[in-house]
């Protein structure tokens, strides 16, 4: 069974704001899979950070999973409201979260699949449910240990990404890539 990653929004948009979407295609190797929402968000956010533009037409997150069903469009919306706070007002907050978890629990074909977002409380919630998660501090520690990127360059990279204004676990150190 292939395990496929599903980053999130926020990761994408960590990888985008230092410009090195390159470095998490390479992490992906073709794993990379999205929610229609989420792939929505991602074009939405490219207005503000252009490099993500190139994703949507990108092989590396496959083709966004939709969701048509009207049973499994209730629960899905059942759980971005009781789960992550959707409201009636705003129909698209937290929605992609919400495919997100649905897509991984009940499709058969990316069960076993991991979560990658740096929303806590989003990643509390997969964890309860027994989904893997991880973070881009993951990802970069993963092209570290891959070689795709030298643990200082990381480092670097990811205090880049907070200080363009990324929310995101950041290493004390390079020697917290290989722990």
């Amino acid at each position: 069974m292939t395990e496929f990653l599903f980053p999130d929004n926020t990761v994408l948009c960590n990888f985008a704001a230092v410009n090195r979407l390159d470095l998490l295609r390479s992490v992906l190797n073709g794993r990379g899979r999205w929610t229609e929402a989420v792939a929505f968000e991602a074009s939405r956010s490219s207005k503000a950070l252009p490099p993500l533009s190139a994703l949507v037409d990108d092989p590396c997150m496959g083709e966004p999973i939709e969701i048509n069903d009207e049973a499994e469009i209730l629960r899905v919306e059942q759980i971005r409201r009781a789960v992550f706070g959707g409201t009636e007002a705003d129909p698209l907050r937290h929605l992609g979260e919400a495919q997100t978890c649905y897509v991984i629990l009940h499709c058969k074909e990316f069960a076993g699949s991991w979560w990658i977002s740096d929303d806590r409380e989003a990643l509390r919630y997969a964890r309860f449910q027994g989904i893997t998660t991880r973070e881009t501090f993951d990802l970069v520690s993963t092209a570290v240990i891959n070689g795709d990127i030298r643990a200082g360059d990381g480092l670097a990279l990811m205090e880049e990404m907070a200080v363009s204004g990324r929310s995101l676990k950041l290493p004390a150190s390079v020697g917290d890539f290989y722990s």
